[in-house]
């Protein structure tokens, strides 16, 4: 499923326009990625926890190549899947 099939799920599911639906599902998207970039976890019940995780520097290898490279640590998204959520 792709954004636009989404949207037209949640306008369906909803009752709500297309438009509308759009505009809440952007709304709440940004709102997770900014609590997320924010350092905070974002956990909808059921449905599941998105967190930042830190994931250390390490060694990499350009397979082209073969040059040995340092990968830099970053902070990534991570995402635990709810209850209702499992298969």
């Amino acid at each position: 499923m792709n954004k636009t099939e989404l949207i037209n799920a949640i306008a369906a599911e909803s009752g709500l326009s297309k438009a509308d639906a759009a505009k809440a599902l952007n709304a709440t998207t940004a709102a997770i990625a900014k609590a997320v970039k924010a350092g905070d976890k974002v956990a909808l019940v059921g449905f599941g926890t998105f967190a930042p995780s830190e994931r250390p520097a390490r060694t990499g290898k350009n397979p082209r190549t073969g040059e040995v490279l340092e990968i830099p640590a970053k902070t990534v998204v991570k995402f635990k899947a709810g209850s209702d959520l499992a298969l």
